[in-house]
């Protein structure tokens, strides 16, 4: 073999044992990227999750067409981990917490799985579900702090992460003033879950109050982070004595 078909041989060699390397490394991380994503979501592959949503009024067994998309944004991130998902209506979820991970949808005026994991895990919460006075409609009341629904213009969300019971699979709470804002609260999630694994641990708990800016015009896409209200949220209020 003289050296040119030497030198040949060795940089095809030299190619193939890079590329192979290059593969592997990618491989590696896509396989430690996707394990954090299981964990952060409690979805390891194969097992099976729960989506919780309303029924649309004055239709049986109906979904709101704008819960309809939050469930599409949320059945990318359950593919994605190679689990299963099965939705089911709020009035038939009758099942306790940690066996399975669970996406809640929907206000507590809606949903009544929503309305038990705010009276469990939120004590700290209050939403308005009185209609009259309408400025007081759907209002957040988050420890000491109020945030009255603008619809159209200011509109909040909860975005919750919660562990409990045995089992330890998180609950994931959307609890949105209108339809839209559950979405907003879902396409968050997607956009910024790996933030949020880091800053709050693959088995971390987490209650954040998100504002969804002018729906009117731009739907669900204008989202910013009002603050982090776990300690408020989890927190019961004091009961004031009578006098």
């Amino acid at each position: 073999m003289n050296e040119d078909l030497r030198n040949v041989v060795l940089g095809v060699l030299a190619t193939g044992v890079s590329g192979t390397l290059g593969w592997l490394v990618r491989s590696h991380l896509w396989r430690r990227k996707l394990r954090r994503k299981q964990a952060f979501f409690g979805l390891p592959h194969g097992s099976d999750c729960m989506l919780v949503v309303n029924r649309e009024a004055g239709r049986e067994g109906a979904v709101h067409r704008v819960d309809v998309f939050a469930l599409l944004e949320l059945s990318a991130l359950i593919k994605d981990c190679g689990a299963h998902a099965q939705i089911v209506q709020h009035d038939l979820a009758h099942q306790g917490f940690g066996d399975r991970t669970e996406f809640c949808l929907g206000g507590p005026g809606s949903n009544q799985r929503m309305a038990a994991h705010l009276a469990s895990l939120l004590p700290g919460v209050r939403v308005n579900a009185e209609r009259e006075p309408r400025e007081e409609r759907s209002r957040f009341d988050i420890g000491t702090e109020q945030y009255p629904m603008e619809a159209g213009s200011v509109e909040y969300v909860i975005l919750a992460r919660l562990t409990a019971g045995e089992g330890g699979r998180p609950v994931f709470l959307f609890c949105g003033q209108r339809a839209i804002d559950n979405q907003a609260a879902t396409r968050y999630l997607a956009r910024h879950h790996e933030k949020l694994a880091r800053k709050h641990g693959a088995n971390g708990s987490f209650v954040l109050l998100l504002k969804v800016v002018n729906s009117e015009a731009y739907g669900p896409d204008v989202v910013e982070l009002v603050a982090d209200v776990t300690r408020e949220a989890r927190t019961a209020p004091v009961a004031v004595a009578a006098t």
